[in-house]
């Protein structure tokens, strides 16, 4: 964790203009792109069908998880096949990128499971602190 740390403060984020950090950030911490990764880790061989996909990640709208998708095979994170059927079958499936992924998401979903009580806590601290000053 500490290599990390130290190859995080080298990095400046100073200038925003064309910051690969920002631009993959924004894309991967989207409200959508996290919970399709996450379907498609727990997928078998991390590949699903569209459908299986909305199913997977409740609440999404087909035009939604649809552009996800395409940012997602834009990056190189998922790759798309379709198949030449009558009705055509497509399937996702996360590439080795996605896959290389997987590791940072892991420990930042392990991170927030072990801090989740804390933060709920300061939460509902900071809440109440806004509530009396208000």
């Amino acid at each position: 964790m500490k290599k990390a740390r130290n190859a995080a403060a080298k990095v400046d984020v100073s200038e925003h203009v064309d910051c690969p950090i920002k631009d993959l950030i924004s894309r991967i911490g989207d409200k959508w792109s996290m919970l399709v990764l996450v379907a498609l880790s727990k997928a078998p061989n991390h590949c699903l069908r569209f459908s299986e996909l909305m199913a997977a990640v409740g609440g999404i709208s087909q035009r939604m998880l649809a552009t996800t998708l395409r940012y997602l095979e834009r990056d190189g994170i998922v790759s798309r096949h379709l198949y030449p059927e009558v009705p055509p079958r497509v399937e996702y499936i996360l590439t080795k990128r996605g896959q290389g992924l997987l590791v940072p998401v892991e420990a930042l979903v392990v991170w927030i499971l072990g801090e989740w009580p804390a933060i709920e806590k300061s939460r509902q601290e900071y809440d109440a602190r806004r509530t009396e000053n208000t």
